[in-house]
């Protein structure tokens, strides 16, 4: 064998061993691929089999509380376990008229509120006058003085001197941030008109009424529609393959002229984990 003939082997030899490397380089390349999107598509599934469950769930939750028998569900903010075949949800029915309404809520019962979800008093005695500068026309101050506090603020936009249209708008008044508003939201309302039913609140609003009044309120209730009961119901699921998802809807629960049960959604979303 000539000295030419040993260089050209030597030369296949080594394109032989690059390509066999670039193979082996495309083989693990499309493994991982294929694997990612194997994990991919198994994530969406299982998230997609938790939101249905959750909203299965929900709807159950609903008609257990329009129940009348002694499947009744209270709303009384107790957990109710519900078992499927692809899943377990916990579904939990609170009372909105426990709650504090942010449209007709005192300054002092706000700042109450505030104090009891351990804010500073600093701090919740001027977030409670924002709180109201944002739903109430001030004549002495004007709408005008009110936006330029939120324009020194970097803000885009001034308070519009109308109710409140959910708990989470909330999260634009100046001063409030999202740990803060986290810790308000469950105490929280715009579905329930006049002062908060002692008798189902939960223990933080309890805290701030006797806060803002400077007595142990009696348990008195709250003078709504005693055929009309205004629900947020949460459900939490968890599918087998480890997704998870929370709905959370408030509902209205009358009944009808017939004397049969009926509901109607208000709102219906997806919530923090």
């Amino acid at each position: 064998m000539n000295a030419a003939t040993a260089r050209e082997r030597g030369f296949a030899l080594l394109i032989v061993l690059w390509t066999v490397v670039l193979l082996a380089l495309l083989v693990t390349q499309l493994t991982a691929s294929g694997r990612a999107e194997a994990q991919l598509a198994f994530n969406l599934r299982a998230a997609a089999v938790a939101e249905a469950a959750a909203d299965g769930a929900l709807s159950e939750g609903v008609f257990h509380a329009l129940d009348s028998s002694e499947r009744h569900w209270r709303a009384d903010g107790v957990a109710h376990v519900v078992r499927l075949p692809s899943a377990v949800v916990e579904v939990r029915i609170d009372n909105e008229a426990g709650k504090i309404n942010i449209n007709s809520a005192s300054p002092e019962l706000l700042a109450a509120l505030l104090r009891a979800v351990d804010t500073d008093t600093g701090t919740s005695t001027t977030l409670s006058a924002a709180i109201v500068d944002w739903r109430f026309v001030d004549a002495q101050r004007g709408g005008g003085a009110k936006t330029a506090a939120y324009r020194n603020a970097g803000r885009n936009y001034g308070p519009p001197s109308a109710p409140f249209r959910s708990v989470q708008e909330l999260g634009l008044v100046i001063g409030m941030t999202p740990p803060l508003l986290a810790r308000l939201s469950p105490h929280l309302t715009v579905y329930h008109d006049g002062e908060p039913d002692y008798s189902v609140a939960d223990p933080v609003v309890r805290q701030a009424l006797r806060t803002a009044t400077g007595t142990d309120p009696a348990r008195q209730p709250s003078g709504g529609n005693p055929e009309e009961t205004v629900v947020a119901v949460t459900a939490r699921a968890v599918a087998n393959g480890g997704g998870s998802f929370v709905r959370r809807a408030v509902v209205s629960l009358g009944m009808n002229k017939q004397g049969g049960s009926l509901f109607q959604t208000l709102t219906w979303g997806s919530a923090e984990r």
